[in-house]
């Protein structure tokens, strides 16, 4: 088994102990009624977009979701929360480094070694899902499901649904298919953009990802026969037909979306064996990106 399979059929407990310690950080995490920005790279950066659309659609407070790189400087947060699994990225620790002494700052990592620690004012250290391997899995959604947890947005039937994304075989057919998009609507699309990304590490495999209402606007015209089309959350009216009629597969989100998405981190390491990659040794990648000053 390789680290990334090992890791990813951990996420169900993993989420059991997140949610459970979510209370115990409250005075850590944003609080309702502050202006938010949550930043993140790669995977992180997909979480926090997921995580913002989230806190906002609860009534939360304004809340934004920023590459780290491309934060905006001129805009006035209360609090910017930075989301690192390695605690050592670049883009992370310059920015965290600019905001000090003039916003509040919190971190979530998963290791409490690295100088994330000492650059945000405040931190909260999921090391439990930490992972050694290069493609990140438990430690995003763990993260996610701290912040949904948080929000009074997690339940017991979200970890059902893992165990049953663990425990279903893949559609008939979607292994051998020679390209895939993903679609999201609402916090969903930051799941559908992380999904591509797991397909792309891990099997180097044709993907893209769409807010469900935009697939229809172009990228539906590469939809045929041999590609897939998977919907996280509910989708739209009419556009499981759309699909059909392509000749492309559709594959429903029947699960929680963030179950969903272990059952694409699965279908991620299943093309990658079928086209004999090895999913932990990803093309060009590092744990973490650290950049040359």
């Amino acid at each position: 088994m390789t680290h990334v399979e090992d890791e990813l059929t951990s996420q169900p407990e993993c989420w059991t102990r997140a949610a459970a310690e979510a209370e115990r950080h409250g005075g850590t995490l944003p609080a309702p009624g502050e202006r938010v920005a949550i930043v993140g790279c790669g995977t992180s950066y997909f979480m926090a977009q997921s995580a913002a659309a989230l806190r906002e659609g609860a009534g939360q407070g304004e809340t934004d979701a920023f590459a780290a790189s491309e934060f905006p400087h001129g805009r006035a947060y209360d609090r910017v929360l930075a989301l690192t699994r390695s605690g050592t990225t670049t883009e992370v620790l310059d920015l965290l480094a600019e905001l000090k002494g003039r916003t509040r700052t919190t971190a979530i990592t998963a290791d409490p070694g690295t100088p994330v620690m000492t650059a945000a004012d405040e931190a909260v250290v999921l090391d439990f899902a930490d992972e050694r391997s290069v493609v990140q899995t438990r430690f995003a959604t763990t993260a996610l499901t701290l912040l949904r947890a948080h929000l009074g947005l997690h339940t017991d039937a979200v970890v059902a649904d893992a165990r049953t994304a663990l425990a279903t075989p893949l559609p008939e057919g979607l292994v051998e298919c020679t390209q895939f998009t993903f679609l999201g609507r609402g916090w969903t699309v930051g799941l559908a953009n992380e999904a591509g990304l797991k397909m792309r590490e891990a099997s180097l495999a044709w993907t893209e990802a769409y807010p469900a209402m935009e697939y229809r606007h172009g990228p539906i015209s590469i939809t045929t026969r041999g590609t897939a089309t998977w919907m996280l959350g509910e989708a739209p009216d009419g556009l499981a037909e759309q699909v059909r009629q392509t000749g492309g597969l559709w594959v429903a989100g029947d699960l929680d979306p963030l179950a969903e998405l272990v059952r694409a981190q699965r279908l991620a390491v299943a093309v990658a064996a079928a086209r004999g990659l090895d999913p932990d040794r990803p093309r060009h990648l590092t744990r973490s990106v650290i950049l040359a000053p």
